[in-house]
């Protein structure tokens, strides 16, 4: 298992656009990655489950994945929420 926190600066937060292109990202991997926000953990490749975490700008979420790629998948979803997704 593999884990890094990140803090959302995207200022609308992780919704519709942003969180697809996060989605996206996340189902390249073979892995299984979650998301976890206060303590609750979502499904980082299911849309729904993401857009349910309702995550706004200066939340702070832990990436975590367990499986094949595991630190390349968390690398690159810090790497989307820290610069690819900002302003989208």
């Amino acid at each position: 298992m593999y884990e890094q926190k990140v803090i959302l600066t995207n200022e609308i937060g992780l919704h519709a656009r942003p969180a697809s292109i996060f989605i996206r990202a996340a189902v390249k991997y073979p892995c299984d990655i979650t998301v976890e926000k206060n303590g609750r953990s979502y499904n980082a490749k299911s849309i729904m489950s993401v857009l349910s975490m309702s995550a706004s700008n200066g939340d702070e979420l832990t990436l975590r994945a367990d499986g094949d790629k595991e630190e390349e998948a968390i690398k690159n979803l810090v790497d989307v929420v820290e610069n690819k997704i900002n302003n989208q």
